[in-house]
């Protein structure tokens, strides 16, 4: 059997779900990791719901399809709680991330989660993406919360293939706001 870390993203197009995914593939694979990182969409307009997908390995990964049985979730918008299926197919142990301003034991409830099930994290990503990036673009905050929640990544590996790969594509803002951002997601996460 194969060995490996599934992730799965929920979000709404334009909330960088599909980047975040990007992010997390790309730095996994500068640490010495085999990854996937891929996307599941339809003809997307702003505001339609979205996922994203990992897979993380140390070994060749040989599984190319959906990931139904994710261990890590992360939760961009929490309107697509009860409407998405955010919670199909995860173990008993796994690991919620939420982009709210609500408790984690809040979330608990709306993710329909019975005591002992799961671990549950929330963070206000929204609010820290405006206050850093300058507007409400959630996933960086959210890479911060995983890199602290699970031994997935380290923020310092996030934190520099992000410098690293876009200092091309963006300004020194977006990229210090980007890099701050995760810091504060990382720093400001908090759980049940």
């Amino acid at each position: 059997m194969e060995n490996y870390i599934e992730v799965r993203w929920h979000g709404r197009a334009q909330q960088g779900v599909v980047t975040a995914a990007k992010l997390l593939g790309e730095a996994c694979l500068i640490s010495g990791k085999y990854v996937q990182a891929f996307p599941e969409f339809g003809p997307e307009r702003m505001g339609a719901p979205v996922r994203a997908y990992n897979r993380i390995s140390d070994e060749p990964i040989r599984l190319h399809c959906q990931v139904t049985e994710p261990k890590y979730v992360l939760i961009a918008d929490p309107t697509l709680i009860g409407v998405a299926g955010v919670a199909d197919g995860t173990p008993k142990d796994a690991v919620f991330i939420v982009n709210t301003t609500k408790t984690a034991a809040e979330m608990r409830q709306a993710l329909g989660l019975a005591n002992g099930a799961g671990r549950v994290y929330t963070l206000d990503a929204g609010k820290i993406s405006i206050e850093t990036i300058g507007r409400a673009m959630p996933n960086t905050p959210l890479l911060g919360a995983l890199a602290r929640v699970t031994e997935i990544i380290k923020l310092d590996a996030l934190i520099g293939n992000f410098r690293e790969n876009y200092a091309k594509k963006f300004s020194d803002k977006v990229i210090e706001g980007n890099a701050a951002a995760m810091k504060r997601g990382f720093e400001e996460v908090k759980g049940e």
